[in-house]
């Protein structure tokens, strides 16, 4: 890869690490600003769409994820998180979740639009070993993937949700979210 690409590459990825710190450390119009996080784990997911028998699913994917809301009536989060990916190597994710629909208090429809792939730590040097991952590396020299997820999240307190969706290009995803 050009290096000269490489170089654009690893400063748009600085310059969102940068927004994305200044964000998590903003101020909050609530008395608690601990009240805008929450923690996604214990995430299961299945290739439905092709089924791929030898691709990391069910329990194995390790995901968990810290989100911060915007502020207290904002229907956007921030989110980062890591998880092993469908050929077993650990992935970043930087992501946005945008609730969509507010069916009532206790269900609310989401999306959730982010990067995964590798990143600056030697943990995540890994994440293009294999797959569409390798295939962008091939390409871009950086080895990502863009995630697209809708889901259905309902919460059973205001501390506790479960939620149920699909990534994009056909695989299903229940997790569990954590809010504080």
């Amino acid at each position: 890869m050009d290096l000269n690409l490489q170089n654009i590459l690893l400063v748009r990825l600085r310059s969102l690490l940068l927004i994305l710190s200044g964000v998590l450390s903003a101020p909050s119009i609530m008395a608690n600003p601990l009240e805008l996080f929450s923690v996604n784990t214990g995430s299961f997911l299945f290739h439905a769409l092709p089924p791929d028998s030898d691709s990391t699913q069910y329990f194995k994917n390790q995901y968990v994820s810290v989100e911060r809301k915007l502020s207290a009536d904002s229907d956007y989060s921030l989110m980062v998180g890591t998880f092993i990916n469908s050929q077993s190597e650990r992935c970043a994710l930087l992501g946005v979740r945008k609730d969509w629909y507010q069916i009532n208090d206790k269900l609310v429809i989401k999306g959730v639009y982010a990067y995964a792939g590798e990143f600056f730590f030697d943990t995540f040097k890994g994440c293009g070993n294999g797959g569409f991952y390798e295939d962008m590396k091939d390409n871009t020299g950086v080895a990502f993937a863009p995630y697209i997820y809708h889901a259905a999240q309902y919460n059973f307190t205001d501390y506790f949700g479960v939620e149920g969706g699909l990534m994009l290009p056909g695989i299903l995803i229940m997790s569990v979210q954590w809010s504080f």
